[in-house]
């Protein structure tokens, strides 16, 4: 009799459960009328991209960064600036004294060039009154053109007896200094180098990231890239720039692809070395956007079903052409009077009845 008594509680309980279910799918659809309650968006076509998303850091890339060298031998006089410090084009980085030997070099070639001037006076002389050969004449002409060659090439050092200033090639931030004052620096060793900030409008990379293999092909020079900090006072900042370099093989220890985009960060808080997230908008194109509920799929492909005035569910084959993140860029036959079916759309057919419940879906 208990047995009886719980078995009769068990099925009225499932009864009730049922009878539950049915209410909550009444509130969606009316089976006495074939009305689907949904809710819906308009329908607005605008730009859309897919992000892909990198790691990378702050001008690792050599193309920006300029090394500071002499092409004679020098002794480091004073360091006028240290690691870390910016500077502007034209300042003034360090004071140097030639190497006495390039010194010795600079002054033997103007001596040989006037030896060599005089020694054309002679024979001109000489060739005037009959006593020296054309060949003689030509042999000094060509002596005084070899000395005053190698005199201009001593110049162009800027070889010169006493202190000489060293001043910097390009503005940016000094991020290596190789000597210290008093070392003896010989011919064309490095003594800083200076990475390139602002080249917002440069042709190479001041910025490197590292993208995955899967994701490499849709990404191409040109499309957009906005750079974010990784630390928690960076996490705030973005600033755009511009894909320039797409590599074309997988680096050997990370296994994904560098590519390399030019973003103007002179006079932002992203210093040389500082790691960054980037998202690279890639597929840009203008399209139908709509949230990702919208768009369903069976064996004739993906569709969606917008509202028509007379509030039958309308059928529309579309084309997924762009994903970024809970929305999608589609192409199709959209009437952009019409709004989309966000909610409720699995329970339609072309044609059926439909009402519009609660707010717009989001």
């Amino acid at each position: 009799m208990r047995l009886q008594r719980l078995t009769t509680s068990l099925a009225a309980a499932v009864f009730c459960m049922a009878g539950g279910m049915l209410n909550a799918h009444a509130d969606d659809a009316d089976p006495a009328s074939g009305t689907v309650a949904v809710q819906t968006v308009p329908a607005q076509r605008g730009p859309i991209a897919q992000p892909v998303r990198a790691y990378g850091i702050v001008s690792a890339s050599g193309a920006s960064v300029t090394t500071v060298t002499l092409p004679y031998g020098t002794h480091i006089a004073r360091l006028l600036v240290q690691p870390g410090q910016t500077v502007k084009r034209g300042a003034p980085l360090s004071t140097v004294t030639a190497d006495p030997s390039a010194v010795l070099a600079a002054s033997q070639a103007k001596s040989a060039l006037a030896f060599a001037q005089s020694e054309l006076s002679r024979t001109q002389s000489l060739f005037d009154n009959a006593l020296a050969t054309a060949s003689q004449l030509s042999a000094a002409k060509k002596g005084v053109a070899d000395a005053r060659d190698a005199l201009d090439a001593q110049r162009r050092m800027g070889v010169g007896a006493g202190i000489t200033t060293i001043y910097a090639p390009i503005g940016g931030v000094v991020l290596q200094v190789s000597v210290s004052q008093g070392d003896q620096v010989p011919a064309g060793a490095a003594i800083m180098q200076i990475v390139q900030t602002d080249i917002g409008t440069a042709s190479h990379a001041n910025v490197m990231l590292s993208v995955e293999p899967d994701d490499i092909a849709t990404v191409h020079a040109g499309d957009t890239v906005t750079v974010h900090g990784l630390s928690s006072a960076l996490s705030q900042a973005a600033i755009a720039g511009r894909v320039t370099v797409v590599g074309a093989a997988l680096d050997s220890q990370s296994q994904l692809v560098d590519v390399g985009a030019t973003v103007p960060l002179g006079g932002t808080p992203f210093m040389p070395g500082t790691h960054v997230s980037a998202d690279i908008a890639t597929r840009a194109g203008t399209h139908w956007i709509v949230p990702r509920s919208c768009v369903l799929t069976d064996d004739q492909g993906a569709y969606l079903f917008q509202v028509a005035p007379n509030q039958k569910a309308k059928r529309v084959s579309v084309r997924i052409a762009v994903e970024d993140g809970q929305r999608y860029g589609v192409d199709g036959a959209l009437d952009a009077a019409l709004p989309v079916v966000a909610m409720g759309n699995y329970e339609l057919q072309d044609g059926m009845s439909v009402r519009r419940a609660g707010g717009a879906a989001r």
